[in-house]
């Protein structure tokens, strides 16, 4: 016990005469002016550029939001940089900078917190990049984490040939669950990056987003195989003959992956197309897979549609190159009605519709039309063809206002509208008469 209040007394002594020296002075001074010169300069170069001087507006594009993030950073990283040439400016002189030392380690711990809450948006990886991954990077510092690794190292057991270790499952584990993380977030976001590309179609944007996302934890599995000690190279053989069977085995993934992928370069099929297939079902593409597309009914259904039947079957792409459809509707008149005056009003009846298509500006192809169908039993079987943008369903409902524009225009005019008839003749009256007055 007195050796151990000894050795507190003289620890004790030597951090006040530490305290009350002139180079804990000069050093706490230096601090103070790095802090301030640092601001300083970070507030003067973030005003030198808009995307670090204004906040972006909701919806901005994702590089303007990591950019503005980025610019917050300016002040801990200038800090962090004087404070470590000043330490070792202190050194190359012969000056005990320990308190700078101090000051760096605690300067690059609040930098990494600062840098987790700002750009790190998952709340889990947060909270173990907080209380895994600063606590490895101090005791890094610190030149404590090599003895921590060797304790590590000599937990250990044997299964067979092979040693496992806990510093080795820890190394998988952290470095697994940063992989991972990283990957899905560069993932995320330079998918985000190049769809909102101006220069680029929605054809060629999902094809490299889908290519970048393969490429992208293709490298992630291969970086995690090297960090458990795998040897790739002993690896090639058997992953050919695994490649074989799997090929052989999963054919059909390989398929919907390559036709998806050859669906894009193409160009036979984008996003927002309509497109009906050749069991009837219909919809909007609305988003690639690598092994389907889905496909958005009216009715509020999702069709999952594997990529190889948009190339082996019977495929209507409806919006393909033009989103100008015609359509029309049926109906029939009386045989009395003046037909020429009433196909003139019905056009202009039509024409009228905001959706349909029309103008002295349009093709005469393209505008509406009224013409006779057929002579049926009961009155003339007629048409009307027009033009629309889009798909005449859902919001685009526009057969069903017509019928009614072209029902409410023909009782405007005293149009009637036939509905089947049958004349009944009787050919031997004088029958029908003794048989009604026999008894």
């Amino acid at each position: 016990m007195d050796a151990f209040i000894a050795q507190f007394e003289s620890a004790f002594l030597a951090a006040k005469q530490a305290v009350l020296s002139p180079t804990f002075i000069y050093q706490v001074i230096a601090i103070l002016s790095i802090y301030v010169l640092a601001w300083l300069v970070s507030s003067s170069l973030r005003k030198q550029f808009s995307w670090t001087r204004e906040a972006p507006a909701e919806g901005a594009h994702v590089i303007k939001l990591k950019m503005y993030r980025l610019g917050g950073t300016l002040f801990p990283i200038f800090t962090i940089t004087l404070l470590k040439l000043t330490s070792v400016l202190g050194k190359q002189y012969q000056l005990d900078a320990w308190l700078l030392e101090v000051a760096v380690v605690v300067a690059i711990m609040i930098f990494l917190n600062s840098f987790i809450r700002a750009f790190v948006e998952s709340k889990g990886i947060a909270n173990f990049l907080r209380w895994v991954g600063l606590p490895i990077v101090f005791l890094h510092m610190i030149d404590v984490l090599p003895a921590v690794i060797d304790a590590l190292e000599a937990i250990s057991i044997n299964i067979g040939n092979v040693s496992v270790s806990a510093y080795g499952v820890a190394r998988v584990t952290i470095f697994g669950i940063l992989l991972f993380w990283l990957g899905r977030a560069s993932s995320v976001m330079g998918k985000d990056i190049i769809r909102n590309h101006e220069k680029l179609d929605v054809t060629t944007k999902e094809v490299f987003s889908k290519l970048f996302e393969v490429v992208l934890f293709c490298v992630i599995f291969l970086l995690l195989l090297n960090i458990m000690g795998i040897n790739l190279t002993a690896l090639a053989v058997f992953g050919g003959a695994l490649g074989v069977g799997l090929g052989l085995g999963l054919q059909s993934i390989a398929s919907n992956f390559i036709s998806g992928i050859i669906i894009l370069l193409d160009r036979s099929l984008t996003v927002g197309d309509f497109v009906e297939l050749d069991d009837g079902s219909k919809g909007f593409v609305r988003e690639f897979k690598m092994r389907y597309a889905v496909l958005e009914t009216y009715d509020g259904k999702d069709i999952l549609v594997p990529n190889e039947k948009f190339i082996s079957s019977l495929l209507i792409n409806w919006t393909h190159k033009d989103p100008k459809q015609r359509y029309r509707i049926d109906f029939s008149v009386a045989y009395k009605t003046d037909i020429r005056a009433m196909v003139e009003i019905l056009k202009e009846a039509v024409s009228e519709h905001p959706q349909v298509i029309s103008g002295p500006d349009i093709p005469f192809e393209e505008r509406p039309d009224c013409e006779i169908d057929s002579f049926g039993d009961s009155g003339v079987n007629m048409f009307v063809e027009f033009w629309m943008e889009g798909i005449d369903d859902g919001k685009n409902r526009v057969g069903g206002d017509l019928l009614l524009i072209v029902f409410e225009t023909l009782r405007e005019h005293n149009i009637e509208i036939p509905f089947p008839q049958r004349e009944v003749r009787v050919i031997n009256e004088e029958a029908i008469s003794l048989r009604n007055t026999t008894p």
